[in-house]
């Protein structure tokens, strides 16, 4: 798979790439999600085929606070290009995380719940089960759009998230 990550402590991203690439997986890395949106413009141009958009990203993986810009404004530039794009969140705080990517990003993303063990991170990126029910979830999410989604509502698809990752992080 091809990764593109985004962390600003430069020790975890390096942790991050070295597991990942000790498992096979291609990774490019960017040290804040200003730079991590310039990096996925390039390469989405350079994957272009005709008018269709390849994505150029099995998947994303976003640190939730950065500097210039954060994760949920890199998220959000990046799903502009690509809809379809493969987010996966890193952060301390998953509910907030959550429920703000409902509401902003008007879909649901993977989160994991930082600190957590480079092999769940490696786990939850080669289990494409995950990603195909949350484009199940993304349809169905579809339908309470244009609402604004209640407390309830969010918490709902939060809990259905949670026994989607297994356990692994949060």
């Amino acid at each position: 798979m091809h990764v593109l990550i985004a962390e600003d402590e430069k020790d975890l991203l390096d942790q991050y790439r070295d597991m990942l690439e000790e498992k096979g997986h291609r990774v490019t890395a960017s040290a804040n999600g200003d730079e991590c949106v310039k990096i996925y413009r390039i390469e989405s141009e350079n994957n272009k085929k005709s008018d269709d958009l390849i994505s150029p990203f099995d998947a994303v993986i976003l640190d939730y606070q950065m500097p210039l810009k954060n994760g949920l404004e890199t998220a959000k530039e990046i799903l502009e290009i690509n809809s379809h794009q493969r987010i996966i969140f890193a952060s301390g705080f998953v509910q907030e995380t959550f429920f703000e990517s409902i509401k902003s990003l008007k879909q649901i993303t993977e989160i994991m719940k930082k600190p957590f063990h480079l092999q769940a991170l490696v786990d939850t990126l080669e289990d494409k089960e995950i990603y195909q029910k949350l484009e199940k979830l993304n349809v169905d999410i579809t339908a309470i759009k244009e609402l604004n989604p209640s407390h309830a509502q969010i918490q709902a698809y939060f809990d259905v998230l949670c026994q989607l990752q297994k356990g692994r992080t949060f």
